[in-house]
């Protein structure tokens, strides 16, 4: 089947008008997920912030309770007993002063998550015009500037699931919730757990509503408008 031709068949499944509740949006987003490959699991939220006010940012984290089904890449700037708890803990790269220069010389970017300790946020930030953009630079609001006694758990949440979000330049939010081939359980879990720290990090000089749409999507897949009447009164 075409790529073409399992799109039109996904799209026949659904109704694009319809907000579905997430007891119905979860199996359905399972069973349009056709592609030869085990496609992400994506939530878009429309909000209704501001994004030119530095007052208006939504950034934060979540900790998957099923995780996000992929091997996540940890890389740590750090050094003496920080980089060695990293290592103990699981990090894939410590990067030291030539992994700072390859990032910076050659663009290298084969990691998927990156930490740093306060000390040495100097010299990371000598590849923050790299990092930034790819969202891989490590900063305190986000939890990736950690005090060296606290690298080990945060190397460990980051492979166990824990995701970074912020809102882009048009006010959108976009979260990775899991794999078509978890349970409808699992991505169920994920999905709120998603939603509820989304809705913690509204801020308060937001008027009116929050939440504007929510649209649940699989990698190759059409999006599933998700009815968000259940948590009116966080909005």
């Amino acid at each position: 089947m075409s790529e073409g031709k399992r799109y039109r068949t996904a799209l026949a499944k659904i109704d694009r008008e319809t907000d579905y509740t997430l007891t119905d949006a979860v199996p359905l987003i399972k069973q349009i997920s056709t592609a030869k490959f085990d496609e992400t699991i994506e939530m878009h939220f429309r909000l209704g912030i501001d994004p030119r006010h530095s007052d208006q940012q939504v950034r934060s984290t979540v900790m998957l309770p099923h995780g996000t089904g992929k091997t996540v890449r940890v890389l740590v700037f750090a050094e003496g007993e920080a980089a060695r708890a990293a290592e103990a803990a699981g990090a894939d790269i410590i990067a030291d002063d030539s992994v700072i220069e390859r990032i910076q010389k050659e663009g290298w970017m084969e990691f998927d998550a990156a930490l740093a300790t306060p000390s040495m946020m100097p010299k990371v930030g000598r590849v923050a015009r790299i990092l930034g953009p790819r969202g891989l630079m490590p900063n305190p609001k986000a939890g990736t500037v950690v005090q060296a006694e606290d690298i080990e758990r945060a190397v460990q949440e980051l492979k166990a699931g824990r995701v970074e979000f912020r809102n882009d330049k048009t006010g959108n939010l976009h979260v990775p919730v899991g794999k078509a081939s978890f349970s409808e359980q699992q991505l169920m879990e994920n999905v709120q757990a998603v939603i509820d720290a989304v809705m913690r990090q509204r801020p308060s000089s937001v008027k009116g509503k929050y939440v504007r749409r929510l649209v649940i999507t699989p990698t190759m897949g059409p999006g599933l408008r998700v009815d968000f009447s259940d948590y009116r009164t966080m909005m």
